[in-house]
């Protein structure tokens, strides 16, 4: 990142310039881009780090009039309106158009690396108050949460509040209509099957919403003595198996849209209505996103009656291989445990347990966007990297 600038020259009638670097390498930077990412203060904001330059006074057709080496760290550009344009070595390079720059940039700025997992996960567990008051080690909490998808902490209190403070350590926590943060207990009258001491199979929280929340954390404040147990799998592990094996059930799962509902009353009361695909895929046909919670498929199905059959029986495929004894790890939370995980990858689900008289258990749920997560690791990043 620190290679100086050899030579450069406009190319393609000014269209493009050309920058060689010191090692004999070359990148190719479209003018209309360097016109539209002048960073002189009439053209950047540098205290927000946002373009001042207005879209409506851009020629996409603009060629450089004249470009220069100052020295070996910057370049000059002169333009035909006689606008001067520098830019550094160093913010050019990152820039630059070429697969592998792209690539590395991506892996910079999103840590798109997956490490995928089954029965065999090795729960990767850091102590709550480590992550709590060490950036280093909240910098590896987060970056192994992208990562693997789930990481279990250790040691926080037994007793409400202390997702309260993880959202505090992150940013801030996702309010919905259960609240800052939602209490998972037997509650007479439930108006969540969470809320009941049943069996919950395999699902994401929340695809009712529009934008379901990117990471949840449960937080085990008192455990029964039986059953009860919490079941993870992971599912873009689980949807690389079914494309492979039914392509065709994989087809269907990622481009049906599926209703969900939810109505009634908590926060505040609510009647929410979403249309979800199982499975969203990126550009590539990769999944990035589950939404799938069986409790909340709503009775209404938006599609024709004849396409109706094919997708459940991709469905019921999809949800055979999530239970595949090879693919769920099941774990028992102990009081003062917090699970920290994926929503939009890591499906959940809980064994029975027997009901009483008492609350025999209690966790206390909370969710975060991964907007706010991924702020907070590229934060917590710089000041771990600068210091060392």
């Amino acid at each position: 990142m620190n290679l100086g600038i050899q030579k450069v020259e406009a190319l393609d009638d000014g269209h493009f310039v050309c920058v060689e670097w010191e090692d004999g390498s070359k990148s190719h930077y479209p003018c209309v881009w360097l016109r539209d990412n002048c960073q002189c203060p009439h053209c950047f904001l540098r205290s927000a780090r946002a373009r001042k330059l207005l879209f409506e006074d851009l020629d996409v057709n603009i060629m450089v009039k004249e470009v220069s080496m100052p020295d070996r760290k910057k370049i000059s550009i002169t333009w035909p309106d006689e606008h001067t344009s520098e830019y550094e070595a160093e913010w050019l390079k990152k820039r630059c158009f070429s697969e592998e720059a792209r690539a590395e940039m991506r892996e910079d700025l999103f840590l798109p690396e997956r490490h995928y997992w089954g029965l065999n996960l090795q729960l990767p567990k850091m102590p709550f108050e480590e992550i709590m008051y060490n950036d280093e080690s909240a910098y590896k909490w987060l970056c192994t949460l992208k990562k693997v998808g789930i990481v279990l902490l250790t040691g926080a209190a037994a007793r409400q509040g202390e997702l309260i403070k993880l959202g505090h350590r992150i940013g801030f926590l996702r309010l919905t209509f259960y609240g800052p943060t939602w209490q998972v207990q037997d509650k007479a009258d439930a108006n969540n099957v969470a809320y009941t001491t049943g069996k919950l199979c395999f699902h994401t929280d929340y695809p009712v919403l529009q934008h379901p929340p990117g990471v949840q954390f449960l937080h085990c404040i008192k455990q029964t003595d039986s059953g009860g147990e919490s079941e993870v799998v992971d599912g873009f592990h689980v949807c690389n198996k079914l494309k492979k094996q039914n392509p065709e059930a994989y087809q269907i799962l990622s481009s049906v849209a599926v209703d969900y509902t939810d109505v009634g009353v908590d926060f505040c009361d609510f009647a929410v209505q979403c249309k979800q695909r199982i499975i969203d895929v990126d550009s590539r046909g990769q999944a990035i996103r589950i939404n799938y919670n069986n409790a909340t498929r709503d009775t209404v199905f938006d599609i024709p009656a004849e396409k109706v059959r094919p997708f459940y029986a991709a469905l019921k495929e999809f949800d055979d291989l999530l239970n595949n004894a090879e693919h769920k790890f099941t774990y028992k939370l102990k009081p003062g445990e917090i699970l920290t995980f994926d929503n939009w990858r890591v499906l959940h689900g809980r064994q029975s347990y027997p009901s009483g008289p008492e609350v025999t258990r209690h966790l206390e749920g909370a969710y975060a966007d991964w907007d706010v997560v991924m702020s907070r690791l590229r934060l917590l990043r710089k000041r771990v990297l600068n210091r060392n």
